[in-house]
């Protein structure tokens, strides 16, 4: 590693390592472990897809004025408060630099440092409370304003997005202490042994590290 790229990964982490490194790697193609564009658009159009009717739907139902109390909420959760409870936790989060570059939350400023070690229970309770504010918001709106169908596009549009996250990208991505990540236990043993920095946090969060590794179950 030349010492530009240790400046801007002081943490080691293999996912800003040269790619030339993904040789070696057991588990190369199991894991959305390096920045992919198409991947952020995959997240913003499932996220539109529920995002545009709820718009719709309070707009037409008279309350328009509500939108800037959820997209204030939105600048908060998003912005600073996830920041900090989840993604400061995360691989994504550890190369240097004032703004995140991921495959969710691409741009939102880093104002917190790097956490290795996984996330704790009350950042997991915090994190759900947090996804239901914003999830929720605008539902009482469409039901007051009696947007029925634009309420059942909303529902039909979050359940969508939650559906094809976990079965799409929870299932590979590399933040393994969120409550929603669904990689096995093997494939993150196999990440933390190639990010010593991570694996000791995760060591001294009581986690047992299994070196042991059958690639033909995962391909």
């Amino acid at each position: 590693m030349t010492k530009q790229e240790q400046t801007n990964n002081p943490h080691d982490i293999c996912s800003w390592r040269p790619v030339s490194e993904c040789q070696d790697c057991a588990i190369a193609g199991c894991l959305k472990c390096r920045y992919n564009p198409g991947d952020l658009l995959h997240f913003i159009g499932l996220f539109l897809s529920a995002f545009i009717p709820a718009l719709i739907g309070m707009i037409l139902s008279g309350y328009g004025w509500y939108l800037l109390g959820w997209f204030g909420l939105a600048v908060i959760f998003f912005g600073f408060w996830e920041i900090r409870i989840l993604c400061s936790h995360c691989p994504y989060y550890a190369k240097k630099g004032t703004t995140l570059h991921c495959i969710a939350n691409y741009g939102c400023p880093k104002f917190w440092e790097y956490h290795p070690e996984p996330i704790s229970t009350p950042e997991k309770i915090q994190l759900f409370i947090g996804f239901t504010i914003m999830c929720g918001y605008p539902f009482p709106f469409l039901i007051l304003g009696k947007q029925f169908i634009l309420l059942f596009l909303a529902v039909w549009g979050l359940l969508m997005f939650w559906w094809t996250l976990q079965k799409y990208t929870c299932s590979q991505c590399v933040n393994f202490s969120c409550p929603l990540n669904r990689v096995a236990k093997e494939i993150v043993d196999q990440y933390l042994m190639r990010n010593p920095v991570m694996r000791k946090a995760w060591e001294e969060s009581g986690w047992e590290v299994s070196e042991s590794f059958s690639p033909e179950i995962f391909f």
